[in-house]
């Protein structure tokens, strides 16, 4: 059975289509059969993460309009096989957008047999935010361990909890998630920094996964490829656990706390 999830946040910049990405990759590693599509119409960033910008042809906008078969349009992973982009147009406003199409896309893509579609959602609260959790079975909501981004995240939650499709016919809801990014023990410690129990206790989710602050995360965007395929990283690892606890894995969460330090470091002070 396919199962929606969409990646979303009340701020921008925050690491969504980074997650989006990278759960995807790491759900085909597994042997799940993945389309993931970009939902921030006029921007299109996923298809630069995934390191297929060069083979887009035809785009989301294209598909829901007629102007191309899904199959045209779905980019197939050069690194797995079970992993498909649906980019999103750079030419169009969300406008272009419009339930009953995104609707057809998703239904085509259940009945292609895909395991999972991860719907990258465009920052805020317009239309194709709105678009991208309107089907969702799971919403995966991604914060900075700082005020304005779980503030704002706060206000995705109520439309997650009201604008879905699963909320207006009142069968459970969508199953919320918690990932915090960008997470610095060292700046927890310090005060400079919410902790993942203050996070959890605003907003009431459990916590998917936590990863730390890493360079690692922008060397891989940059080189058009999703950190959970750099196995070096500690990002990597830390999306890794996220996606096991996607599957119903019990895994302790790491990253957490700031590593001890051994006694020659703590004699030399490095």
């Amino acid at each position: 059975m396919t199962e929606i999830i969409v990646v979303t946040s009340g701020k921008g910049g925050v690491g969504k289509t980074t997650t989006a990405a990278s759960l995807a990759a790491g759900l085909a590693r597994r042997g799940k059969r993945v389309a993931v599509i970009d939902f921030d119409i006029g921007l299109r960033n996923l298809d630069l993460i995934m390191g297929c910008e060069r083979r887009v042809v035809y785009d989301f906008v294209n598909v829901i309009q007629g102007d191309c078969t899904l199959r045209q349009a779905l980019i197939k992973d050069k690194r797995l096989d079970n992993l498909f982009v649906l980019a999103a147009s750079q030419t169009r406003d969300k406008e272009a957008l419009s339930v009953e199409g995104v609707r057809r896309v998703l239904d085509e893509l259940t009945a292609d047999g895909f395991d999972y579609i991860i719907c990258d959602s465009p920052a805020g609260i317009e239309k194709g935010a709105y678009l991208a959790m309107y089907f969702a079975d799971r919403a995966i909501v991604v914060v900075n361990p700082e005020v304005s981004s779980v503030r704002d995240s706060d206000r995705i939650l109520g439309l997650l909890a009201s604008k879905t499709l699963r909320a207006e016919q009142g069968n459970g809801g969508v199953q919320e998630h918690l990932l915090l990014t960008r997470y610095s023990p060292r700046r927890v410690a310090a005060g400079e920094m919410l902790s993942v129990a203050d996070v959890r206790e605003i907003l009431g989710l459990e916590v998917l996964g936590v990863v730390p602050e890493s360079a690692d995360v922008l060397s891989a965007s940059n080189a058009g490829s999703p950190v959970i395929l750099n196995a070096e990283s500690i990002a990597s690892h830390a999306y890794e656990d996220a996606v096991g606890r996607l599957l119903g894995e019990e895994l302790p969460l790491r990253f957490v706390d700031e590593p001890k330090k051994g006694f020659f470091a703590r004699m030399f002070g490095s």
